[in-house]
């Protein structure tokens, strides 16, 4: 690899729209594809606990039917390119993304401003929509992982809408209507704070007139994106029992530091020697090799604007989950107190 191809300040071209859309272009000649990814401000943060899942649903319904084309004319044109595109949320984004051969990329383009800026939400497409997403949130209740996940959040940020899933539960899937979809999306669907990024066998001054030709009419500001103080928690246990089920998941975790706080990466590292990739990881050595304790072992940093959380989940034997529980606080607690050794940073700067 060459200096060339990693991205820097010379080789990416920023340019931020009279409507606020900030635009990152990166030119990669290697070969004749393109990648589109675009972050509008438009996540799960803005939702009421009674409308919780609702930025999910929004986003999947954009290439359900818009003002150019229906459903099926999406995918025929989508395909006939042999390109792709998808979109979903999160915490605090929705996420689209692209990919293309470069002589296709501007119909791409035109299809994805089309999407994101006029869905139509048709009735049909929407129930067809919330009966899957039903479906999929049937199948997390099963799933004892998802749901050791789940109440985890639940528990350590309260009434915080972090604590709540992004895709929503039963009840409030059922309750969403079209409308709330559609106000939904003329709210927080706006180009002021949107970012969207090109990357592949382009030529920037093209793509920046594309991009202003498609985007540069798009309108608006986004509603309020105040978001509510976390509440820290006191220590807490909580169990949840579930039927027939062979097998105990266990998170363990509490808050921790913001994305931009300056001491992230150091806890990235700290988070890597305790168990980011399982078995390489204290966790994994000492949890489920040494002791025999857990299936799996791991730990993670799930990183927010605000506090997020550092965790660590394991699969066990019902039998073992005190013992477990155990010793994942006992590597919690010497990964706080004492230094990591020379051999254990140097394998994680490697």
């Amino acid at each position: 690899m060459t200096s060339n191809a990693l991205p820097n300040a010379d080789t990416v071209a920023r340019v931020v729209l009279h409507n606020g859309l900030t635009v990152l272009v990166r030119e990669n000649h290697s070969a004749p594809v393109v990648v589109a990814e675009g972050y509008i401000p438009a996540g799960s943060i803005h939702e009421s606990a009674e409308h919780a899942g609702l930025s999910s649903f929004v986003a999947s319904m954009l290439t359900r039917g818009s003002a150019r084309y229906t459903f099926d004319e999406f995918n025929e044109t989508v395909e006939a390119l042999g390109a792709s595109l998808g979109a979903g949320s999160d915490n605090h984004y929705t996420s689209f993304s692209t990919t293309s051969l470069s002589e296709d990329f501007p119909q791409m383009m035109q299809v994805l401003s089309d999407v994101v800026r006029n869905p139509l939400f048709p009735e049909e497409q929407v129930e067809r929509v919330r009966r899957q997403k039903l479906v999929r949130l049937q199948e997390r209740a099963q799933d004892t992982n998802r749901m050791a996940a789940l109440r985890f959040y639940e528990t350590i940020y309260g009434h915080h809408p972090y604590g709540r899933a992004v895709s929503g539960y039963t009840e409030s899937i059922r309750a969403l209507t079209r409308d709330d979809l559609v106000s939904y999306h003329a709210d927080y669907y706006t180009p002021n704070g949107t970012i969207l990024v090109v990357v592949g066998d382009v030529d920037t001054q093209q793509v920046l007139d594309l991009i202003h030709a498609q985007f540069g009419t798009w309108e608006g500001a986004p509603a309020d994106q105040t978001i509510p103080p976390i509440v820290a928690m006191e220590r807490q246990q909580v169990l949840y029992p579930m039927a027939d089920k062979f097998q105990a998941d266990l998170v363990i975790g509490t808050l921790a530091i913001p994305r931009k706080h300056p001491d992230y990466f150091a806890t990235r590292v700290a988070n890597t020697i305790l168990g980011q990739f399982g078995m390489m990881g204290r966790l994994g050595e000492t949890v489920r090799e040494e002791q025999g304790l857990a299936y799996y072992s791991y730990s993670s940093i799930d990183s927010e604007l605000h506090a997020g959380v550092w965790l660590a989940q394991a699969g066990v034997n019902p039998a073992h989950v005190e013992q477990a529980t155990e010793s994942i606080l006992a590597e919690f607690k010497r990964i706080g107190e004492e230094p990591v050794s020379a051999e254990e940073l140097a394998d994680t700067q490697a």
